[in-house]
């Protein structure tokens, strides 16, 4: 009973005035022509509008091409049912329990297709006892749609028919004005989903926007609501902010909303330790570089380096209590990880590229015998390599190693032993000495008579 009344009260505090006539803005104004948008998008509209639905293009594809901003995916935004979607298009699928969508795939690129949903409404409309929402299907008019959308800058419409700009809460002058507006009253619109803060912080470090204060202010009371944030759905997010080409940007931001805590755990401790700050913004400055450079990124390789100086911590300390290098290591890479699981769902394959990082750094120590041979020859050698110069940058370990190492790995035959010997300072490493003794004894006898 008791949840109930708190779905009721969140929910009509969340439900804002339905703008029934929005503003239509011709391209002349905005300057958005059909063919800058995506092939697909562009067909996924023109399907949906043949067959008698509104379609339109929606939220950050038509935010980013109004700024500037190659989009790197599209959303549609039409009347027609995941069904009816479905049954137009025969590379499609509908996904999602909280919010139906179709995908519509072409080629590698995939379409999200969403039906304009309802103005929330308690009985339609599932939340936990926060007022999160678990579960809407209810859907509506494009004016409610609208409504439903989190900030004024994602609340806009975009016709590849007429190239006009649908635009119901002003999001195109807030653009103008450099201003991140959330539609409706913001205490109760976090409420109903908690990432939407996240999401303020990640729009306004992409685009330059200033949080309105409005939107800003409940931001630093309400951050514990992202606890009853599913840990998949908070990683999906923090993808988002760190490759988002201004993650480094991003986390000073969380930290100043005070939304960092608990998402990467011991991050602000970490961020006030000199090492531990530079191994930190060297990291997020060199990803940040990579994104807008349109270059690979890798999510195993950042999230190695935004956890390793606990790894390291807990590995010196395992180290200090009598444990070998190695298993000390690996002890050290399970404790973060099984904290980190806890906060943000890191998917299997990723935590495996992790790990590879973090236990190949050991092996770099030895550069005598075959062991560099072996190493080199590894899959993850580059991005473990890529992480040991790093730690160097930082200042963590001298620069001269990865340099050795990069040598060796660009060397021909006869230069890779002559760095062999430069790091052992003998003629041969030991290694390669015993066992060439074992295999032919007689030759490493007469070997030793000239040398004497």
């Amino acid at each position: 009973m008791i949840r109930k009344l708190l779905r009721k009260v969140f929910q009509r505090a969340a439900l804002p005035v339905v703008n029934t006539e929005p503003a239509l803005i011709p391209v002349a104004q905005h300057g958005v022509r059909r063919e800058q948008l995506s092939p697909v998008a562009r067909k996924v509209c023109t399907v949906l509008q043949e067959h008698g639905h509104k379609a339109f293009v929606v939220g950050g594809a038509v935010r980013d091409l109004l700024v500037g901003h190659p989009p790197k995916d599209y959303d549609v935004a039409t009347s027609a049912t995941p069904e009816e979607v479905r049954a137009l298009f025969r590379r499609s699928r509908i996904i999602g329990r909280r919010f139906k969508i179709v995908h519509v795939m072409s080629g590698p690129e995939t379409i999200e297709v969403s039906t304009f949903r309802a103005s929330q409404v308690a009985e339609s409309t599932e939340t936990d006892e926060h007022g999160r929402v678990l579960r809407d299907n209810v859907f509506g008019s494009q004016a409610e749609d609208a409504t439903r959308r989190d900030f004024t800058v994602n609340a806009l419409y975009y016709d590849p028919t007429t190239e006009q700009i649908v635009d119901y809460h002003h999001g195109v002058a807030d653009l103008k004005q450099k201003t991140l507006r959330i539609i409706g009253d913001p205490r109760a619109r976090y409420r109903e989903d908690p990432v939407r803060m996240l999401r303020g912080v990640r729009l306004g470090a992409k685009l330059g926007l200033t949080l309105d204060p409005a939107a800003r202010h409940p931001i630093r009371e309400m951050a514990s609501l992202l606890e009853n944030v599913p840990a998949a759905r908070l990683f999906d997010e923090m993808l988002k902010l760190l490759f988002s080409g201004y993650a480094l940007k991003c986390l000073e931001q969380l930290r100043e909303e005070g939304l960092h805590h608990g998402l990467l755990p011991l991050l602000d401790v970490i961020l006030e330790q000199p090492m531990g700050e530079r191994f930190v913004r060297l990291a997020l400055e060199n990803t940040d570089e990579r994104v807008r450079q349109d270059k690979s990124v890798s999510p195993g390789f950042l999230f190695a380096t935004l956890l390793w100086h606990e790894v390291l911590g807990a590995w010196e300390t395992r180290k200090r209590n009598g444990e070998h290098t190695q298993p000390a290591l690996f002890a050290a890479m399970d404790d973060v990880l099984e904290a980190q699981a806890g906060k943000l769902a890191i998917t299997r394959r990723i935590v495996g590229d992790i790990k590879e990082i973090w236990a190949l750094q050991p092996r770099f120590d030895k550069c005598s015998g075959k062991t560099p041979y072996r190493l080199i020859e590894q899959p993850r050698y580059r991005a473990a390599w890529d992480f040991l110069r790093l730690r160097a940058q930082s200042g963590e370990i001298d620069l001269a190693l990865p340099e050795w190492w990069d040598r060796f790995a660009h060397a021909g035959h006869d230069a890779r032993e002559a760095l062999l010997a430069e790091a052992t300072g003998r003629g041969e490493a030991p290694e390669r000495k015993r066992r060439r003794r074992r295999r032919k004894p007689a030759e490493a006898d007469t070997a030793a008579v000239d040398a004497s």
